[in-house]
């Protein structure tokens, strides 16, 4: 095994800050733990260039009616989960624009399938299961870089002609595979040697975080920092849409509430209805002719 990708991988690693972990007091291995973390939002921001490319393909594929596809296995596939789970209330988009595989399927979200990371071929079954084209963006996530289900996928992907993204915390070139734009973020080894739900996972949830919401900010999801197309589905969202009326039009709590009834719930819908002093069917037919951008639409 001496020689293995496995073995050059920075996340099997040993971490000679952590040599002595199990003689460590418990706040010693709580210090520890807090100063590793503090290592990856600079480890981050030195493949910001390279996010950067990645968020412009996702625009690039979504303003066209593509959709984009995490892939990975155990928590590089429960981060894609729930990244793709929170697009739809934050940014009001259709549950199938922004998906997730991963290995194993929906009880590997809450129960470790280890084996199922193996199947490589599994992969390409579960996108052709859900329709995956040319036209789509598939990200594979794995930290260690060598997961043959993320690598599957990414192959079959690339077999249609879909672009292709890669995210991992193993910067060894050699052992990457293909992709349109590779993130390689070296966040050193781990404090328990291999257990990438800890740096390599907060890494990933960093990057994440910043291609959906940059993506989702450049095709006009936000207005200013404001979430303009959130789904209002519960208490805390309806305050926070009616809250977002209030403050860009100047209304009163009772009149923000009742024009975003009268907008369907709708709040970009609703803004400009406040502000244009439109019926919600002209406000509709104006966001539409600026494609849902809002700013646009105010003539901005």
């Amino acid at each position: 095994m001496e020689g293995s990708p496995l073995d050059r991988a920075m996340t099997e690693r040993s971490n000679p800050a952590s040599e002595r972990l199990d003689a460590m007091t418990t706040l010693e291995i709580v210090d520890l733990m807090n100063a590793q973390d503090s290592l990856v939002p600079a480890a981050v921001h030195a493949a910001r260039e390279a996010i950067a490319r990645a968020v412009e393909l996702v625009v690039a594929a979504l303003g066209a009616g593509g959709r984009l596809f995490y892939i990975g296995a155990g928590t590089s596939g429960r981060l894609g989960t729930l990244d793709a789970a929170e697009c739809p209330p934050t940014f009001g988009t259709d549950p199938d624009q922004v998906q997730a595989v991963i290995a194993g399927g929906r009880e590997a979200l809450v129960c470790a399938i280890e084996g199922a990371e193996d199947r490589a071929e599994d992969a390409a079954a579960a996108l052709r299961e859900r329709g995956f084209a040319a036209g789509d963006v598939l990200a594979g996530i794995a930290a260690c870089g060598l997961t043959p289900f993320v690598r599957g996928g990414l192959e079959f992907a690339r077999g249609l002609g879909a672009r292709t993204l890669f995210i991992t915390c193993n910067p060894s070139p050699s052992d990457l595979p293909p992709a349109d734009v590779v993130i390689a973020v070296d966040v050193g080894p781990e404090v328990l040697t291999g257990s990438t739900r800890l740096k390599a996972g907060t890494a990933t949830k960093l990057i994440l975080n910043t291609l959906t919401t940059a993506a989702m900010v450049r095709l006009g999801k936000c207005y200013g920092n404001l979430m303009v197309d959130l789904r209002a589905t519960n208490a805390k969202l309806r305050a926070r849409a009616a809250r977002i009326l209030r403050q860009l039009c100047g209304l009163d709590d009772a009149a923000a509430r009742r024009t975003l009834a009268e907008a369907g719930g709708e709040l970009k819908v609703a803004i400009l209805m406040a502000r244009l002093g439109l019926a919600r069917d002209a406000a509709i037919a104006l966001l539409e002719r600026h494609r849902g951008i809002l700013r646009r639409a105010l003539g901005e």
